[in-house]
């Protein structure tokens, strides 16, 4: 243990003596050709309900994993389309909440989204608001208790 300790003191030293090497560490991961999130998972606590409630809300057809013990639902994800997709996820370490990471998805039609979300158990958190020249914003909580955002293009 103490030599643990030694060694992440030894690296903490060694990565801030050196500055100018410092910073262009950091200038290289800031300049890439890619947005930086590329996955994302929902957590849930009936997969099976969730997927019930996606596919209601926004059409979705999921493909069902175990993932390391943890039962899985993907969202449709073709490399064709601009965008990252991610999954339903049940297990231990995943908590539904309220007040976690949002996660925006994008649609035509917040109204009918919002509408589609109330009939199947969800409610609407923040009504479709207007974000001027970059469209409009809404939240919904999903039958998990799970905060999730829309945005529609202007």
């Amino acid at each position: 243990m103490k030599s643990y300790v030694f060694l992440i003191i030894c690296s903490i030293i060694l990565s801030s003596c050196n500055e100018k090497t410092k910073r262009q560490d950091i200038d290289m991961k800031v300049e890439t050709t890619y947005n930086p999130v590329v996955y994302f998972e929902i957590p849930v606590e009936n997969v099976e309900r969730a997927m019930n409630f996606y596919k209601a809300v926004f059409s979705f057809e999921f493909q069902e994993e175990s993932i390391d013990g943890n039962q899985m639902a993907l969202f449709p994800f073709d490399d064709k389309k601009k965008g990252i997709s991610g999954a339903l996820a049940k297990g231990d370490i995943y908590k539904p909440s309220i007040s976690g990471v949002l996660i925006y998805f994008q649609t035509t039609d917040i109204e009918q989204i919002l509408a589609s979300v109330v009939e199947n158990g969800g409610k609407v958190l923040y009504p479709k608001t207007s974000n001027g020249e970059l469209g409009a914003v809404a939240e919904f909580q999903d039958c998990e208790g799970n905060r999730i955002a829309l945005y529609q293009k202007k």
